[in-house]
Formats: C-alpha cells, structure tokens, sequence
C-alpha cells in the first residue's frame, strides 16, 4: 500500500471532518458582503464538496453511502440556514455541491484503483 494510500486509510474520519467544519464555517459566518476570491461561487461550492467527499470515497469505509447521504443533508441545511445568518442559500449551491459529491466520489474511486494497480 502506498504512503498516500495509508495516510488517508489512517486518517480519513479526521480529514472528513475538518473539511465538513471548514466548510460549515466558511459557510455560516456572517459577512457583510461576499469576499472577492477568483472563480465563480458555484466552482468554490463544487470543490470543497469534491473534496470532502474525496477522503471517504478513496477509503470507501463499510457505510459511505449513508455518509454520503449525511453530506448531501447537510449541505442543503447548510443552504437553508444561510438566509438566517446574512448569506444567501441557493438551490443552485445545492446542486453545485451535489456535483462536487459525485465527482469526488469518481476520482477518489479512479485513484485508488490507480494506487491498488500499482501497489
């Protein structure tokens, strides 16, 4: 097994987390405007989704589909928090993290056949 491959089979419920608090922060922090980042919104959306969806789907531990299914919950309470705390929750975000999901899932599955094939 590989060093990438073993660090996120040893570490994926705590990088699962982290970014699922990043992203929860980031997200429901009050903000008097939106802050000026390169990229569109609904790209930045996709990403941090792709990417925590990225650590479980590499491992792919006995229930990810349940995870999975508790990412995608949590990303539309995410959105339907938003208007309470001076953001904008879209359905469009939702589905821009919807994608994220799903790719994430796609390119942890072809790495981690990449990593097992070469291992």
């Amino acid at each position: 097994m590989s060093r990438f491959s073993q660090f996120f089979h040893s570490h994926w419920k705590l990088i699962s987390i982290l970014i699922l608090a990043l992203i929860t922060i980031l997200s429901l922090t009050p903000q008097a405007e939106l802050p000026t980042v390169s990229g569109t919104d609904k790209t930045h959306h996709f990403i941090a989704y792709a990417t925590l969806m990225f650590a479980v789907a590499f491992v792919k531990p006995k229930h990810w589909q349940w995870i999975a299914v508790f990412f995608f919950c949590w990303s539309g309470a995410i959105e339907l928090i938003q208007p309470y705390v001076n953001r904008y929750g879209e359905w469009l975000d939702l589905a821009a993290n919807t994608g994220g999901l799903i790719c994430g899932f796609i390119i942890a599955r072809i790495i981690a056949f990449i990593c097992k094939k070469t291992s």
